[in-house]
């Protein structure tokens, strides 16, 4: 009996460890996306161009653009990562390219904050400010401050390294 009761209780244990080791936190939740990953390195990039340090900056907008094409991959039609998109690839020189993927993400949701921002800022170092000045229009009533950064950038108050 004795040993029937220890048997029993093992397996208890195990069972219990097992239940819990595999029904607590997946390993793969405790993962960022792709697109999580991008982001988090957009904003390493931002710091770095800030601070002047283009060579770290851009070396993390190319990382990010590489997650956010497997992102874009996987799950097509998402403006948010069209946006992301559009940004590392016009910070890395391609404005072209980065128009494409804009455009993609408006024809997927025509009021997106960041994208009209982006977009326009696009225009304005493509000296196409009356472009620029339709992308504000679209921003004019979201009290933003993507409104206010991107008419300080058409108005010469802010300049745009791209």
């Amino acid at each position: 009996m004795r040993n029937f009761l220890l048997v029993f209780f093992l397996l208890i244990i195990n069972i219990n460890f097992s239940f819990s080791a595999s029904s607590g936190s997946n390993e793969n939740s405790n993962q960022k996306t792709n697109y999580e990953k991008a982001v988090s390195l957009i904003k390493a990039a931002k710091k770095y161009e800030k601070k002047g340090k283009v060579e770290k900056a851009e070396k993390r907008y190319q990382k990010a653009q590489k997650l956010l094409m497997k992102a874009n991959k996987k799950k097509p039609k998402n403006a948010d990562t069209l946006n992301y998109l559009g940004f590392t690839t016009r910070k890395l020189g391609n404005f072209e390219q980065g128009e494409k993927y804009y455009l993609q993400g408006l024809d997927i949701n025509p009021n997106h904050i960041g994208i009209n921002e982006y977009l326009g800022e696009l225009y304005v170092v493509t000296n196409r400010l009356d472009l620029a000045k339709d992308r504000l229009k679209v921003l004019e009533g979201c009290n933003c401050e993507e409104f206010n950064e991107l008419k300080a950038v058409i108005d010469g108050s802010k300049k745009s390294k791209y």
